[in-house]
C-alpha cells in the first residue's frame, strides 16, 4: 500500500521519574535498571511524505543535527521498517523539526525513531503485522533500535526494567504536573556516563565502600525498587509522595563529566522545584512541580538564563496529535 498523503506526528521527549542502576548483565554488558519513563509535552515534529520526483531512495531532513543523515536513528528506523515489513513504496522524505535538545538525556533521538515507526506503519498500512517471533512489528523493531525506543512507541508512562526494554504500562497521571527543563551548553553520551558510573563504582570498591556512588545495586534491590515504583504510581499519582523515589543513580557520574550541572540543580531548587534532578544521563536538569503553573513561574524567575529554560508538562494520550493531510 502506498500513499500520496502527508503524515505528521509529534515525538515527545521522555524524562525518568526515578532511575536506579544495578549491575551489568553477562549477556550483553548492559546495566539492569528500574525506572519510570514519562513522556512530556516538549516534542519534535516529524513529517513523512513522498520524496521529490526522481528520488531513488528515502531522504531525511533534520536541520541542526550533525552527522550523516543516514545514520540518524530516525532514518535507521525507516530503513528497518521497510526491510522487516516489505514496504516497497516509492522514496519518502522524512523531515524533523527539532525542539528536544540533542544528547541531553531527554530521549530525543529515540523519540524520533519511535515516531518514524508509527508514521511508516500508518503510511504503509503494515503496522499491525507481527514479527517472525510473533511480537508486534513496531515493538520488535523498537527493541532493536535501542533501550529507550520501546517506551516511546506509545508515549505515556511506563515502568521499565531489564536494560529498559522490559515494559509495564502504568496509569496515566490523574492530573498534569509541571516540568522545568534547564538545558546545558554541553552534550553527554549515554555510554560515557555509564562508563563514568562504572569507574566511580570501581573506585568506591577499591576504597572499601560497600556500594559506589548510587550504583552497584544488587538484583534483589533493583527488583524491590521496581515494586516500589509500581506501587507509587499505581493509582495515577502525578508524582510519588516519596521523593526518594525521584532519584537518579546516574546523576553523580553526569556531574563528574559535566560540572556545570551542579549549579543548574541549585537554580532549579532555588526556583521552587519540589525535586531537582538530572534528566536520564544528562546534562539537562529537571525541576518537577506539582502544578504546571508553578513551572511557568519558575521559568519566569530564570528568564535571563542562557540557555533559556523550557516549560513542559506530563504527556497523556489526549496529547497525541497525528494528522493525515492530503497534499
Amino acid at each position: 500500500m502506498s500513499s500520496t498523503r502527508v503524515y505528521r506526528e509529534q515525538a515527545p521527549a521522555k524524562i525518568n521519574l526515578g532511575l536506579f542502576v544495578g549491575s551489568t548483565r553477562a549477556s550483553d554488558g548492559r546495566h539492569e535498571l528500574a525506572t519510570v519513563m514519562q513522556s512530556i509535552s516538549l516534542a519534535d515534529e516529524l513529517t513523512l511524505e513522498p520524496a521529490p520526483a526522481g528520488s531513488e531512495r528515502d531522504e531525511l531532513l533534520c536541520p541542526g543535527v550533525q552527522g550523516p543523515p543516514e545514520r540518524n536513528l530516525a532514518a535507521v528506523a525507516l530503513r528497518m521498517f521497510r526491510e522487516a515489513s516489505g514496504w516497497a513504496a516509492p522514496a519518502q522524505r522524512l523531515s524533523i523539526v527539532k525542539r528536544i535538545p540533542v544528547a541531553a538525556g531527554l530521549g530525543g533521538g529515540s523519540a524520533d525513531a519511535a515516531a518514524t515507526l508509527r508514521l511508516a506503519a500508518r503510511a504503509s498500512g503494515l503496522g499491525d503485522a507481527p514479527s517472525s517471533e510473533g511480537e508486534h512489528l513496531l515493538d520488535a523493531l523498537a527493541r532493536e533500535l535501542g533501550a529507550d525506543v520501546p517506551a516511546q512507541v506509545a508515549p505515556g508512562r511506563w515502568l521499565a526494567s531489564g536494560a529498559g526494554e522490559q515494559l509495564r504500562q502504568l496509569p496515566e497521571p490523574s492530573a498534569p504536573f509541571g516540568v522545568l527543563v534547564l538545558p546545558a551548553d554541553a552534550e553527554l553520551s549515554t555510554a560515557a556516563v555509564y562508563g563514568e558510573l562504572d569507574r566511580l563504582c570501581a573506585q568506591a570498591a577499591a576504597a572499601g565502600e560497600l556500594r559506589g556512588p548510587g550504583a552497584g545495586r544488587g538484583a534483589g534491590e533493583v527488583t524491590s525498587i521496581q515494586q516500589q515504583l509500581a506501587a507509587a504510581f499505581a493509582d495515577g499519582l502525578p508524582l510519588p509522595r516519596e521523593t526518594e523515589l525521584l532519584h537518579n543513580d546516574l546523576q553523580r557520574a553526569a556531574i563528574s563529566l559535566c560540572p556545570p550541572i551542579e549549579p543548574a540543580l541549585e537554580e532549579a531548587r532555588a526556583a521552587g522545584a519540589r525535586v531537582a534532578l538530572v534528566s536520564g544521563s544528562g546534562p539537562t536538569v529537571l525541576g518537577l512541580f506539582d502544578q504546571p503553573g508553578d513551572a511557568q513561574v519558575a521559568a519566569a524567575r530564570l528568564s535571563r538564563r542562557d540557555p533559556a529554560p523550557i516549560v513542559a508538562q506530563s504527556w497523556t494520550a489526549n496529547d497525541a496529535r497525528v494528522r493525515h493531510n492530503s497534499p
